[in-house]
This record gives C-alpha cells, sequence and structure tokens, in this order.
C-alpha cells in the first residue's frame, strides 16, 4: 500500500478485508465519491489479479453539494458545498503513477447518472458520498445491481458530524432489512447482500 495516501490504516484495512470477501463473486467494484483517488488505489491495487472485475469512480469532482435538513450537525460550518473538489485527471494520473489500469470515471452528480453508467453487476460498493442524498441516491442505485454475498460499504455511517450518511442507511435498511446482513465496523456500515 502507498504509504503517502492519506487514509486512516485501521479503516483502510478493515475497508481491504470487506472488499477481499468479494473477490470471487460475480460483478465488478464501484466508488461512489472517489474525491482525489487515495482510496480508488487501493481498491484498484487490490484487484490486480481480477482481471474479470473493472473498478468504475463516480464523483461530480465540483465538491460536496448543499446540505439538507438530514445533514444538519452541531459542526454545521465544516464541509459546505463547493468543498473537496477535485479533478478525473488527478485521479488519472495517480493511476499512472502507480502503473495501475485506469478505471472507468464517470463525471456527474449522483441524481444524473443513468442507468447505462453502471455495470450490470456488482460484487463491492463503495459509498463515500458523506450527505443524506448523495448516499441515499448511491444506494438507489447499486442496490438493484449487488449480486448475492455482494458487500456495501457506506463510509461515514457514525460520523457525528456527517449525520445524513447514517441516516441514509437506516432508511433504506427499514425498506430492504429482509436483504442485508448489517454490520457496523468501525465508522463505516456494512451491508451484504442475501
Amino acid at each position: 500500500m502507498p504509504k503517502e495516501l492519506q487514509i486512516p490504516n485501521r479503516e483502510t484495512e478493515l475497508l481491504l478485508a470487506e472488499l477481499d470477501k468479494t473477490l470471487d463473486l460475480s460483478g465488478d467494484v464501484v466508488e461512489f465519491g472517489c474525491y482525489e483517488g487515495d482510496t480508488s488505489i487501493l481498491l484498484a491495487d487490490a484487484l490486480r489479479n481480477q482481471p474479470d472485475k473493472w473498478l468504475y469512480l463516480y464523483d461530480s469532482f465540483e465538491g460536496l453539494p448543499e446540505k439538507t435538513a438530514e445533514d444538519k450537525s452541531a459542526d454545521g460550518w465544516r464541509f459546505v458545498a463547493g468543498e473537496l473538489k477535485a479533478s478525473p485527471d488527478t485521479v488519472r494520473s495517480k493511476f499512472k503513477k502507480y502503473d495501475l489500469p485506469e478505471p472507468v470515471i464517470t463525471k456527474g452528480w449522483f441524481d444524473q447518472l443513468e442507468n447505462s453508467d453502471l455495470p450490470n453487476e456488482i460484487s463491492f460498493a463503495l459509498l463515500d458520498g458523506d450527505f443524506y442524498n448523495s448516499i441515499k441516491i448511491s444506494l438507489e442505485l447499486v442496490a438493484p445491481r449487488m449480486v448475492a454475498g455482494g458487500i456495501i460499504v457506506v463510509h461515514d455511517y457514525r460520523n457525528a458530524r456527517l449525520p445524513g450518511s447514517g441516516r441514509a442507511v437506516n432508511e433504506f435498511l427499514g425498506e430492504h432489512a429482509d436483504e442485508y446482513v448489517f454490520r457496523i465496523v468501525a465508522t463505516m456500515a456494512v451491508l451484504v447482500k442475501q
């Protein structure tokens, strides 16, 4: 794992352990909210010996959207619209730097994505949209494509500064509880498709 990538070690190990559980399944890997691609590099590195799996990345590359009422927290001054802006070229250059195959990168807000923008089958999904609507929409997009045994990891599920993420997951589970086994791993929600 490249040392200069800015990702907490424990969470990274837990995330990659969840991905590893899905490598024998059919379906591709998706990441919603890739920012500058640090986590994307780790996912791609884990897929090096998986020639049948593609990595798909989705991001507005315009920074965060506006918060909704579901995103209000005591730490409301942080995470404002436009913050965390990045560029698809930054992501591409990292993939070249680490000699990894370029992923399928789709630039756009999640609510503007078309069905054709996603793979038909998904074995692993990392959802890191930070806010309620971003997580809600990405869950709605990936859920119909998840293969049995596939795993959805939602970042910031237990982050008090980003309460919308947890709210979106809880609402989704309220409607799909019989379809997923739910666990909490560090700050992340893990949903395993039945």
